[in-house]
């Protein structure tokens, strides 16, 4: 065999050990907290949760994408049940893109009591969103709302944190192209999270401790 043939095979090899890697890690991920969702007739108000936690998404403008509002109409009805805090963790980047505030707003406009509201604008990441609901706001168990696709990473990261957490699924949008989109790209995010979950990098963003515990309001930056 040639050198430029040797050269071929290695690449090859190379790739198939990185496809294999990451079909592994993917599965991991999956097998290790799919019992960590659960319906919402399961939880109770015995299960002591500290706080609901409801991850952001796109927002168009004032109003919350499909996949966002789906989130949140999730979130209302596990309050509904528990009436425990809500901590809303998204993006918000820049003056013209809020994804905690079109969330706040969402509930404030519901049966949602605004003392129990606590807003995470520094949500830039799933991992952020989970660093800070430990380190931030003090929260030792929780609920996480999103889809299902985005689950497996939410709780595998809230388990690497020793956070107590369960998930409880938003529904999926309609959308099928949307949808297998977010499963493709998320084969790549949950790569990312278990390395996060390993080194366990601080937030960028940290700031004052709000402790879960107090009195929430929309002004908690």
């Amino acid at each position: 065999m040639n050198n430029k043939k040797k050269i071929v095979l290695y690449i090859l090899l190379f790739f198939c050990m990185v496809i294999i890697l990451t079909l592994f890690i993917n599965i991991h991920i999956i097998n290790s907290t799919k019992d960590q969702i659960i319906n919402l007739n399961d939880i109770k108000k015995e299960d002591h949760i500290d706080a609901i936690l409801v991850l952001g998404c796109k927002v168009n403008g004032n109003s919350p994408s499909l996949m966002l509002a789906k989130r949140l109409e999730k979130g209302l009805d596990v309050y509904n049940k528990l009436h425990s805090k809500i901590l809303l963790s998204g993006d918000h980047g820049s003056n013209d893109y809020d994804e905690v505030d079109v969330m706040s707003d969402y509930y404030l406009n519901t049966t949602v009591n605004s003392e129990d509201l606590f807003l995470d604008h520094a949500g830039f990441s799933t991992y952020d969103s989970i660093y800070r609901a430990k380190y931030i706001f003090k929260i030792k168990k929780m609920v996480i709302i999103t889809q299902e696709y985005h689950m497996y990473r939410a709780l595998y990261l809230a388990n690497k944190l020793d956070i107590d957490a369960i998930g409880i699924v938003a529904n999926d949008i309609p959308q099928k192209t949307v949808m297998l989109k977010n499963e493709i790209r998320e084969i790549l995010s949950r790569n990312k999270s278990f390395v996060y979950g390993i080194i366990k990098p601080s937030s960028k963003y940290l700031g004052d401790e709000i402790p879960i515990t107090g009195k929430g309001n929309i002004k908690n930056d």
